[in-house]
């Protein structure tokens, strides 16, 4: 057979019904008896048949498989978050594909869509909320189309949308750095892209912790190219520097030496999310950590054994490190 066998061909080599096939290699709680199961998974085997997964769902009354959209994989915020999820998933059996979505809510609706059209069991969203307001509202109608069919779905980021949310402390954190820098004589930030929610509210906490304006700003990729980029732009004279994710700052880290400057000696440094990467810099990063692994788990549990969607606050905490420190 060049063709890809179908389930009528199994039945019709096993001798059933096609009823009967389906109820044996899509799963369906009926019981079919032992002697015609294993005829039909012999002759599944002999034509080297494959279960349609949509198939299977219906069966079943519903997919194992959770869709996990976030900003970037390879990025180690979004992929550690993405660690926890998959721990989680497998203590409840379930499978799980992973979409880079960037920073467009259009896209995350396009794959949260195709994951309502396989009867997903649930769908984690990570990642900030943006200004794009169409866009928003397009994925939060998509949300509740995906819940409405049985879909359970959670957020990792800002509240706004019609489903779990766990809200990392983004504010207090970039509060406490600016606090932490109160006294540098110049202080730059260097921000992620301003249409990101995240990148407003570590920014307005970090105002608010250093009591005044930065007098620097540079807008850069959260990666770390971008950080390397913006370690060339900020002025001569900056004696501290606010980077708003640890996948920069180490980039930014690696572009003051190559203009000649140490750290912390001639400018501080600050990264947000805690990556075990940044431990092993040299100096180690001061940094604001979140648990990010426990934020992938918890996102998945909330949405497969809550019904009423919750928002959670998540704290953060500033690790200080060699970077600002000249004795550490």
């Amino acid at each position: 057979m060049t063709r890809q066998p179908t389930l009528q061909d199994v039945a019709q080599a096993a001798g059933v019904s096609i009823a009967t096939a389906s109820r044996v290699l899509n799963g369906s709680a009926r019981r079919v008896g032992p002697e015609l199961r294993a005829r039909v998974l012999d002759a599944a085997r002999r034509l080297h048949y494959t279960a349609n997964a949509q198939a299977q769902a219906l069966a079943r009354g519903g997919n194992p498989l959770v869709g996990l959209l976030l900003h970037d994989i390879a990025d180690p915020y979004f992929s550690l978050i993405a660690a926890g999820v998959l721990t989680a998933a497998a203590e409840y059996e379930m499978r799980v594909v992973i979409a880079n979505t960037g920073t467009d809510p259009d896209v995350a609706t396009t794959h949260l869509a195709a994951l309502r059209g396989q009867r997903a069991r649930a769908a984690i969203l990570v990642g900030s909320r943006t200004t794009a307001e169409a866009g928003e509202a397009r994925l939060a109608d998509e949300i509740e189309q995906f819940t409405a069919v049985g879909g359970r779905a959670a957020c990792v980021g800002q509240p706004g949308l019609p489903a779990h949310t766990l809200c990392p402390d983004n504010t207090g954190g970039g509060a406490a750095v600016g606090r932490h820098f109160r006294g540098r004589a110049s202080v730059a930030v260097v921000a992620g892209p301003a249409r990101l929610q995240t990148v407003r509210d570590r920014l307005h906490g970090f105002r608010a912790g250093l009591g005044r304006r930065e007098e620097f700003l540079v807008e850069a990729d959260f990666s770390r190219d971008g950080g390397y980029r913006a370690a060339q732009a900020i002025p001569a004279g900056t004696t501290a520097a606010f980077v708003m994710s640890d996948v920069m700052a180490t980039g930014f880290c690696t572009g003051l030496r190559d203009r000649g400057l140490r750290i912390p000696e001639d400018v501080w440094v600050a990264g947000f999310g805690d990556v075990p990467s940044v431990r092993d810099l040299s100096p180690p990063l001061t940094t604001v950590r979140l648990p990010l692994v426990e934020m992938g788990a918890r996102a998945l549990t909330l949405a497969l054994t809550e019904d009423q969607p919750q928002t959670i606050g998540v704290p953060a905490e500033l690790v200080v490190r060699g970077s600002t420190d000249p004795t550490g």
